[in-house]
């Protein structure tokens, strides 16, 4: 309590911010410098990740950690990624073919895990397909998305490995999960001239990021630098 100069008590009270303080847009515009100092340079990708609130996707016990540079468990052994690989990621995406207004097409995401990245592809996209193998990840990516009300964002219960052909063809892929070699639905599913990019594993049998380009001339794969991601399973669970 705190007396006024009349004599009256006031009983005076600090009120938290909701999200301990992480709704403020200073919190992501300090992650999205720090993504510039790392050298990631697409105007775009950080807007876009400075748009997302990243700890509406990770659970509460970890909130504080939500704007570090990385990786935390969202459940049923998966991670969300940090938020560099993220925009790595996109940034290496985004250089395929876009569209006039300078977004990707429709993208195929494969792994929504706990949605993070599919929100963020909703700016940067005209349409999203997410899809997940996890029933328990999927229900929990649809509830974080569902107060963003993102209309072009559409998530989907499957086996990530077989694609989905009825979204097919698709500008841009991304997958979040790494195999020791890209499935060949998600390559017959690319658009030509579309983009690939995933983890994948090497012949030392470490993970190292990898684009595709199908172009008329063939499908042309580079390798990048070593990443970890959680390895590329088939089924549903």
């Amino acid at each position: 309590m705190a007396k006024s100069q009349n004599g009256i008590k006031q009983i005076t009270q600090t009120i938290a911010p909701d999200g301990v303080g992480l709704d403020s847009q200073a919190v992501r515009a300090r992650m999205v410098h720090k993504l510039a100092a790392q050298g990631l340079s697409d105007a775009q990708v950080l807007a876009a990740m400075g748009l997302v609130e990243r700890h509406r996707f990770v659970d509460t016990a970890l909130v504080n950690q939500a704007y570090e540079d990385t990786s935390l468990p969202i459940g049923l052994g998966q991670t969300i990624s940090k938020p560099n690989v993220v925009a790595r990621m996109l940034e290496l995406l985004r250089g395929g073919a876009l569209d006039a207004s300078g977004k990707l097409g429709r993208v195929l995401e494969i792994g929504t895990g706990c949605g993070y990245q599919a929100a963020v592809l909703s700016h940067l996209t005209t349409e999203v397909y997410s899809i997940e193998r996890l029933r328990g990840l999927h229900d929990k990516a649809r509830e974080n998305l569902r107060t963003l009300r993102l209309p072009n964002v559409h998530l989907l219960f499957g086996d990530g490995m077989m694609g989905y052909a009825k979204g097919a063809p698709y500008a841009a892929i991304i997958a979040a999960a790494g195999g020791q070699a890209i499935p060949t639905a998600w390559i017959e599913q690319l658009a030509m001239g579309g983009r690939l990019v995933a983890p994948m594993q090497t012949a030392s049998g470490a993970q190292a990021l990898v684009v595709v380009d199908k172009t008329p001339q063939g499908v042309r794969q580079t390798l990048l630098e070593a990443v970890h991601f959680v390895p590329l399973k088939s089924g549903t669970s």
